[in-house]
């Protein structure tokens, strides 16, 4: 028998069997507030109860993982004039609250940037910050490396 451990994997949707998708799905019924019971969710996406119970509690939808939290970002940007202040000013304008910046020094015309952020005040999901982020001009690439309370 394997045993339960606190190690996790960022794994894309794609990827992810039915009986996965289906138990996010079920869960999502379940918390609607429209009063459906595990049977009902569980008919209604064509899922097996057994597989719900066994997925329920390792499954959570990427956005649930980091709202209300502090996430961490890694950030490598090009060496350009205002580049940097762009990129806060985007970030305060998601109402995400700038809690740290650390930047190296540019070499071969790139910087990394790490920036720590308090996402509680944001009226959109966390994914909806990174994609901006990585639309921006000067963004070469953006990683999410940490996230907490």
């Amino acid at each position: 028998m394997r045993k339960q451990t606190d190690q996790f994997y960022l794994v894309r949707e794609d990827m992810l069997p039915d009986a996965m998708l289906k138990t996010v799905e079920v869960k999502k019924l379940l918390d609607s507030g429209k009063g459906y019971k595990v049977n009902e969710a569980v008919e209604e996406v064509d899922l097996s109860r057994s597989a719900f119970y066994k997925y329920k509690d390792g499954i959570f939808p990427f956005h649930t993982m980091v709202k209300e939290k502090i996430i961490t970002l890694s950030i490598h940007l090009e060496d350009q004039s205002g580049a940097l202040s762009k990129l806060l000013s985007m970030v305060a304008e998601t109402g995400a609250n700038v809690l740290t910046i650390n930047q190296t020094i540019p070499l071969q015309g790139r910087a990394t940037i790490t920036l720590t952020v308090e996402t509680a005040a944001m009226a959109q999901d966390v994914t909806v910050l990174l994609n901006r982020i990585e639309r921006m001009e000067s963004v070469v690439k953006v990683e999410l490396i940490g996230s907490g309370g």
